[in-house]
């Protein structure tokens, strides 16, 4: 006779899942306007515009029905990322500056993206929880933006340092001045746009947010 495995809401797992359903189940706000707020957490960035490679995932956004991130990430406090997290630093605007990075390179890439076509939900929470809640939106959602177009969340790498290929991202939606710094890559744009095409084409775009809570 199977024995079910009992359900445990104290699991990592399922804690994390709580979370990313409340980031799925608030309102998306316009990328480019966002209203200044404090703390860091994790968003999702969709995708409602016109570019034929992303038909897929505007049509899965169209109607309210916001079903496809095109990029999910974090934002951490400052050390975080090197482990000198200080849980009793006083609360600072990390998710938005993060966000507003994102709708600066959105607007430089003006020949391809409008800033219009950008929507953001975002969610304040506690630091522990933030690169869990991050990694099971992207595994659940495969946004294009993170498993095939590197290169949307970097940084100026800085001077000296631009002896690296250019983001795949840059190639396809050029505009930001210090990707034209590094070296050209092989892949043409219209090459990248044809293989997002094929991803999409091969997966389903749209996913049931439900299945978060099945372990």
């Amino acid at each position: 006779m199977r024995a079910p495995t009992p359900f445990n809401p104290l699991d990592r797992r399922n804690l994390a899942a709580s979370a990313a359903e409340a980031l799925l189940e608030s309102d998306p706000e316009p990328l480019g306007s966002l209203e200044p707020f404090i703390g860091s957490g994790v968003y999702a960035i969709y995708y409602v515009g016109e570019f034929p490679a992303y038909k897929a995932i505007s049509s899965a956004n169209a109607d309210g029905k916001w079903a496809a991130p095109i990029y999910v990430g974090k934002a951490i406090p400052s050390g975080g990322r090197k482990g000198g997290l200080d849980l009793d630093a006083p609360a600072r605007p990390y998710l938005k500056r993060r966000l507003d990075e994102h709708a600066e390179s959105i607007r430089t890439a003006n020949t391809t993206l409008r800033i219009d076509d950008f929507w953001a939900r975002y969610l304040v929470v506690d630091d522990i929880w933030i690169p869990l809640v991050e990694s099971l939106m992207i595994s659940r959602f495969a946004p294009v933006w993170n498993v095939l177009l590197d290169g949307f969340g970097n940084h100026d790498p800085g001077s000296g340092r631009y002896n690296g290929l250019a983001p795949r991202w840059d190639v396809l939606h050029p505009g930001r001045g210090w990707a034209k710094k590094c070296r050209a890559r092989p892949e043409t744009a219209e090459v990248i746009a044809s293989e997002v095409e094929a991803m999409l084409a091969a997966r389903p775009v749209a996913v049931d947010d439900r299945l978060f809570r099945r372990t």
